[in-house]
Order: structure tokens, then sequence, then C-alpha cells
């Protein structure tokens, strides 16, 4: 039986009274959502991949001068912990849970199929922004995101996992997890993708989302003088590629010529004159795992040695302009009169990164690459001048051994489940409400993790997380406010235990003893891959008591094991592939495309699907192509990798292919007026490789001989009609003609993808279940 249609009362619990007419009847009005008097503003600043040394209060040698002045009066913990990776850790933080039942078992960039990589964060699960918007804040997002899946990060998406539909008011960022900081590849206000052609000259990411935080700051309070406001800054600096301003990577000319073992035991003597670890704690010997370890550096050439400290200097420089526009933003909120009452957080997502590899690079792409078949002549730092690291004409990274000295004094990184990838800076201020009893030096030893920021910041700024939120239940947090660690440097630690996972490292912390693993991805999971360490008297790791202990090892691993199946951890990664794998919905992505003139650029992710590992056709059709026009017909990628066809300014076509850095050029001879058809056909070849042939009206014009496929996040620019947008394919040709926008009458451009090459990963995978399949 079909129930009745529902139809409410419009006056059914008015509180005045309704006549036929005003003079009959009485007003009352609903009661305004307000936070409570004096609510806190609440400013969350998350840098990406900033390891635990890189700030003056936790013993850098750059400048900090904003973050001393907030750690002189206010408050460090020296034993936070977090995810040792992007996406988990922004998804704990932001909810409270830990971030395998949120959905992030790992960076939102994977699709394998199961509930911890879900990468959504469901509507029972409500984010520190949604609560504190409940309660009557504004509620503002600047910079990376990461929380939305890579193919769900364009503009045909419902968005339902976007800032603006998980709490906040305004955003301005980038959805995806790295960018270029001079040309962001595509930035998104609110919940609209920007089409942006160029940047103007000077422009600098972390410049631009200070700017805009300062600008939602201003407009609330040019409207609303009281409401209390949360405002997420999150970084993509420092995360690679590298780069910084010309005058900014000056300041640091020559800070890093003695190399980072130097760095590294200087940074230790600060930290422990600074009291931030006990007398006797040992700095460990430079890592030495497999693929993660670090040579001295004066084994260096002299060569090796300056190019190297080439890219500490720019890192450097990127740490010191996030303080500067920290002081900034401070600044303002000085300005307003709100200075006083803001809590401030200043931390990392996860620890400093080994990614650059043992050489660092000048082509952040074909390092950052995950491949099982990568050929013998793969190039993972392509060749460039020097005096172009750090500028935006090459993507580059630093080699681990400043990751460890970033991590200094611990040993790994970022991705790990050892200190370096789990411990980072910690630095809260609220100068209205966390005074310093005198004698008291602000510094908190007690374990906390990062699930525990937003229930302290709730708890802080007296508002409740609710039990039900629109009608129904709420799941429970896993994080507790640390509140009483603030109040009382002896209170003890409200976190007493933790599990951690990603991609297969594990450990499970409890009551100070920490049982950890260091895993060799494919390998089998057992008992034998734990280390145990006593994180009070031997915070850096370096004695494994597991062989002394195996009572402990065996209760702290089943500890592991209940807290990974009650919150979703499994299944573990293996050498399966399955990581590789993708919905199978994204089908339809491989379909023939059309693009039309005018059409905004296409996102990086659905761009891929039509060239990843496979071969693919481009037809352009040209309405009509007048005597001198010129101009870009079709481009995808940038800086970093990419192609272009274009007509040039002698009327010759040319295909222009960036691998990763290097230029090629094919010359496909005058193109005469008139309409015509251009064909540029790729074809996938053995050793992960492209050949392009260019037709005209069916006639073969110009050929590239092979060159290596872009793959993983290249093209990291989408593909655009008619234009080379923002970061360009060719420098040279932008330095000529900027975005070469075609003057020409272009009909149209489309791709048409063949079939995957054998070496697509996610066919790799497949082939892999199957054989598994047939043996079982």
């Amino acid at each position: 039986m079909t129930p009745p249609p529902h139809r409410r009362d419009p006056y059914d619990g008015f509180p005045g009274t309704v006549g036929r007419t005003f003079a009959e009847s009485t007003p009352a009005w609903p009661a305004p959502r307000r936070a409570p008097e004096r609510a806190p503003n609440i400013l969350v600043v998350l840098v990406d991949d900033m390891g635990y040394s890189d700030i003056g209060p936790f013993g850098s040698e750059i400048p900090t001068p904003t973050l001393d002045a907030l750690a002189a009066g206010g408050l460090t913990l020296t034993n936070y912990h977090t995810m040792p990776l992007c996406s988990p850790a922004r998804a704990a933080l932001l909810t409270g849970l830990n971030p395998h039942r949120v959905g992030y078992a790992m960076v939102a960039n994977a699709d394998p199929g199961f509930p911890g990589y879900g990468m959504e964060i469901a509507d029972d699960i409500p984010t520190l922004a949604e609560t504190l918007h409940d309660a009557g804040y504004a509620t503002y997002a600047v910079g990376k995101w990461h929380l939305a899946r890579d193919s769900a990060s364009n503009a045909a998406d419902d968005r339902r996992n976007w800032p603006l539909r998980k709490g906040f008011d305004q955003y301005y960022g980038v959805l995806e997890g790295l960018t270029s900081l001079f040309h962001p590849h595509q930035l998104v206000r609110d919940n609209t993708p920007l089409d942006i052609d160029a940047f103007p000259e000077g422009y600098y990411y972390t410049d631009d989302i200070t700017d805009r935080a300062i600008a939602m700051v201003k407009s609330l309070r040019a409207h609303d003088a009281d409401k209390p406001f949360l405002l997420y800054l999150a970084h993509n600096a420092v995360h690679g590629p590298l780069q910084a301003r010309p005058e900014d990577i000056a300041r640091h000319r020559g800070r890093y010529d003695d190399g980072w073992d130097r760095l590294r035991a200087h940074r230790f003597a600060r930290q422990l004159a600074a009291g931030l670890f006990p007398p006797g704690t040992a700095l460990p010997p430079r890592n030495h795992e497999a693929g993660h370890e670090v040579g001295p550096w004066e084994e260096l050439g002299e060569d090796r040695q300056r190019l190297y400290a080439r890219y500490m200097e720019v890192y450097a420089a990127m740490v010191q302009n996030i303080d500067a526009n920290l002081g900034r933003l401070l600044g303002t909120l000085e300005a307003l009169g709100d200075l006083d009452n803001t809590i401030v957080v200043f931390t990392s997502d996860n620890g400093g990164t080994g990614e650059g590899g043992a050489e660092g690079t000048r082509s952040y792409f074909s390092r950052f690459v995950h491949h099982p078949r990568l050929p013998e002549d793969w190039v993972p730092d392509v060749d460039r001048d020097p005096g172009l690291i750090g500028g935006p004409r090459t993507l580059v990274h630093y080699p681990r051994g400043w990751g460890m000295a970033s991590n200094t004094p611990f040993r790994l990184y970022k991705g790990q489940t050892y200190a370096g990838g789990v411990r980072v800076p910690f630095v809260i201020s609220w100068p209205a409400g966390l005074r310093r009893p005198a004698g008291d030096d602000g510094i908190r030893h007690q374990y906390q993790y990062v699930t525990d920021i937003a229930p302290t910041l709730l708890a802080l700024a007296g508002v409740e997380r609710p039990a039900e939120r629109h009608g129904h239940p709420v799941e429970e947090p896993d994080g507790v406010s640390f509140g009483p660690v603030l109040a009382d440097p002896s209170a003890p630690s409200t976190h007493p235990e933790q599990y951690c996972e990603m991609t297969g490292n594990r450990s499970y912390y409890r009551d100070g003893l920490k049982l950890v693993t260091l895993h060799r991805p494919g390998a089998p999971y057992d008992d034998g891959e734990w280390a145990l360490y006593d994180i009070r008297t031997d915070p850096t790791e370096t004695t494994d008591l597991a062989a002394e202990r195996p009572g402990d090892v065996k209760e702290l691993a089943a500890a592991w094991e209940a807290a990974a199946w009650r919150d979703g951890v499994f299944p573990l990664a293996d050498a399966s592939g399955a990581l590789a794998l993708r919905n199978p919905a994204e089908q339809r992505l491989t379909r023939p495309l059309t693009l039309l003139p005018g059409t905004p650029e296409l996102e990086r992710y659905r761009s891929s699907r039509l060239i990843a590992f496979r071969s693919f056709a481009i037809t352009v059709a040209l309405a009509h192509h007048g005597p001198g026009d010129a101009g870009v017909l079709v481009s995808h990628g940038d800086q970093g990798g990419g192609y272009a066809l274009y007509v040039a300014e002698d009327g010759r076509l040319r295909l222009v292919y960036n691998e990763y850095g290097a230029l090629h050029d094919a010359d496909a001879g005058p193109l005469p007026p008139g309409p015509h058809t251009v064909e540029v056909a790729a074809t996938a070849l053995p050793g992960i490789r492209w050949s392009f042939d260019i037709a005209v009206d069916g006639v073969p014009a110009g050929r590239l001989a092979a060159v290596h496929q872009l793959i993983g996040m290249a093209p990291f620019q989408g593909i655009s009609v008619g234009i080379d947008r923002k970061s360009p394919v060719s420098w040279p040709l932008h330095e000529r003609h900027g975005a070469f926008r075609y003057t020409g009458s272009l009909a149209s451009v489309t791709y048409t993808p063949g079939e995957p090459a054998p070496y697509d990963p996610q066919l790799i995978a497949r082939t892999l279940r199957e054989a598994a399949a047939a043996y079982e």
C-alpha cells in the first residue's frame, strides 16, 4: 500500500499567533544560529611533507620567526604522531576517526574496490568543519584538499566529497595531492574548476592561497564583527616538485654546502639543548635500510655536492616562505583584533620524504613512477641546467639524504611507520585561552595522535560533537581531546594506544612501547618482521627489544591484528598489483572523445585515461587555415612532460614532445591554406615507448621516433584545444608566444584510444590475479 504523500503544516511549531490579517497576528522569529559567546576562531595550518626538524622550535636553522613567536607564547608537542601519508592524515585530522574507517587507507589515487579504500567521507562521519558550521562558525578552506579521488576531481563529478559538501562555506585551492607552485594545474574556487590561460608575472601559489585566506577573513569581519571562523590552510608546499621564488632561494645560497650529515648533527644538538628529548637520546646512524639508504656526504664528488646543496636551498626557501605568509595572515588577524582569541595549530601531514631517491631529480615525474617493468634506459633524473632548479622550468626533488635530515633525529621517511614517517612538528597557540603558568616551558612530551586534533579543537571551542546529524547517528570518534595535556605538563597522555598501517608498513603503540615493521613490498606478512622499541627511553628507535621481550611482541601484534579488523585495514597490499586496479565503470573514460573549441581544459586524470599505456590517435579538424594563421592546435601536459601540436610562426606544422624535460621536435612541413584534417597516431611500443606519425589529409607528413611514454602522474596538466595553457609543454615556444592561441578556425579535436599495451599496470594486475586463481 502506497503511504500518503507527506505535507507539513506551515504553521506547525510557530511560536507566534496567526490570524487572517497582520493586525490579528503576533510575529515571531527563529533564534539565529550563533556560536557560544566569545568562541575562539580556529586556524589550522597543515604543511605537506615537512619533517620534524624543519622549523625553528624543532631545531632548524631555517629562519621561521613567526613560528618561533607562536611556540614562545604557546605550546609545542614533541611526541605528536600522524599518519605516514597525506590523504589518510587529512581524513584523520578533519574527522577524528582512524583513516581506514573513513576509507583512506592510502592517498586518494587508488580504487582497488575495498571499504578501506573508498576515498569518500560518509555522511555519518561529520567533519570538523561540519560540526563547527552547525554550531554557528564560518568555515573556510584554502590549499590542498586530496580527499576527493582523482577520478572524482573533474567538472562532471557530483562533488559530494569536495570541500563545500564537507562543511566549508568557501574553498580555493587544488583538489589533488601536488601541483606546480608557479603554474597550478587546476585551481578550484568553491565548486568550480577555474579556466585559466596564463598566470600573472610573479605568481606563486603559496602567496596566492594566503591572499585568498586573508580576503576570506577580511570579508567575514566586514559583514559580521563577532562570528567565529574555522580556517583550514593546507599548503601544497613543501611537497615536491620543489619550487621557490628566486629571491627566497638567494637567501639560502651556500647554507647547505656542508651537507646532510653536519646539518643533521647540528639540528639534533639544538633539539637536545631545547629539551625536546630526554638526556641520553641517541642520534641513529644514517638510514641504511635497502632502498632507503643514504651515503656519507663527504664521499660525494664536488659536482654532486654542489647540485644536491642547490636542492636543499630551494626546500629551505619554501619553508621560510610558508612562515612569512603565516606572518602576513596573523598580522591581518591582529589588525582585525582577532589574534588574541584565535587558536592556531601548525603541523605537518606526515614526515619528510625519500621520494627523490638517492640522487634527487630534475625530472620529478620520471622519478615519481611506480611500474614493475620500467626499461633499463629509463632516466629518473633528466639532465637540466642547475641554474633552473627551483624555478618554473624544472620540477625537482631533493635526494633522500635531505629527507633524512628533515626528519632529524628519526629513522626513515614518509610512507613508513617508523618515527621519520609519523612524528612531525606540532605548535599550538591561543593567547586568550592557553596561558602558561609560571615555570611552564610550554613543551609537552605526551604521546598524542592526529585523530585527537578535531576533538581537542571542539573542546577548546566549547562545541559538542553531535550524537546525531540530520536525524541519523554518527560514527563514534577514535581521537580524544588532549586539552588536559595542554593545561598541565604533568597530565598523562589521553591517547594510550594506536595502530598504524600504510602499504603494509605497520605499527602498534601502547603506553610507551611501539611495535613496528618495515615491510618489503610483496613479502609475506609474518611476525618475524616486527621490531620493538621503548620510545620513552629510546624515542629514536635505535635498540630493538623484540628478541628479549617476545611476550610484548606477541601481545602487541595481537592488538594490531584486532585493531586492523575493527578498523577496516584488511586486505593488506601484496604482490598481486591490485592497487593498480580501477573501478570497471572507468572503462567508459576510454571511449573516443571529441572536444570543441572553447572547451575548458580537460582535467588531468580524465585526460590520462585517453592515452595511458596504450596507442591513441588525435584527429584535428581545421575548418579553415588561412595564410599567416598560427598557434597551438592541441596540447597535453606541461614542463614536467607533455606534447603539443602547433603551427609555427613560419607556417610549418610541428609536434613537440617533452620527455620529462628533454624536448623532441617533429617537422611535418608547411600547412597550406584551406580546410584540413590533421592526424597524430601514437603507437605503443615495447619498453613503454611511443612513436608518433603525423598525417595531413591522409598523407604522411612527419614522424617522431620512439620516445619514453608519459606515465604515472604525467602529463600532469590536462588536454587543451587551440591553446597551451599555464605551464607550457615547450618553454622556447612559450617564450616566443605565451599560450599561443590558434588564430585559424578549428572545428574539433578527437581522441581515439587504442587497446591497452601489455605493460598496462591494470592489465598486469588482472593477469596476476587470474594466474593465482588458476593455481587455487
